[in-house]
């Protein structure tokens, strides 16, 4: 008899199906945005998204994406239906990966009736990929973090 070779830890846990997985990612996309693709949409006007940023004033007024809506997550469900057409997909953000403010700001959203995703990297990962946002003092930019996006602004064509 011979020995069975232990499976490893990635593959402790078998992984899923190819059809399982399609169906893992295709939902995810439905889901999710990434920051180079909302920056894209909203850099060429395409139409159809509204862009969500639900944190507190404070941090609004820190940096925040150019044409986004103030719309703190606790005033979603009082202002929403007024200040944002149904027939749109609402692009929630917040922070960053370490907070759960835009996955709240979502669910607030899709319990009102509305289509919606989360950008993925929120505020952070939108200024470390060099791309411009506007304070209380006015607009800013950073270098581009090259841990996030190449050095030469182009997009990672993934």
């Amino acid at each position: 008899m011979t020995p069975t070779a232990p499976a490893g830890a990635v593959l402790n846990v078998p992984a899923a199906t190819p059809a399982q997985a399609a169906a893992h990612y295709a939902a995810r996309l439905a889901f999710e945005a990434d920051v180079s693709d909302v920056h894209a949409d909203l850099t060429s006007g395409a139409p159809g998204i509204v862009v969500v940023d639900t944190r507190s004033k404070a941090a609004w007024d820190q940096g925040r994406i150019p044409g986004a809506l103030h719309l703190p997550t606790a005033q979603i469900t009082d202002l929403a239906p007024r200040l944002i057409d149904p027939a749109h997909t609402v692009v929630t953000y917040c922070w960053g990966p370490g907070c759960n403010g835009a996955t709240r700001a979502a669910l607030a959203f899709a319990l009102l009736g509305y289509q919606v995703k989360e950008m993925l990297g929120g505020f952070e990962y939108w200024a470390r990929e060099g791309f411009a946002y506007d304070t209380a003092a006015g607009p800013q930019q950073r270098p581009v973090d090259d841990l996030t996006a190449p050095r030469s602004g182009i997009s990672c064509a993934c």
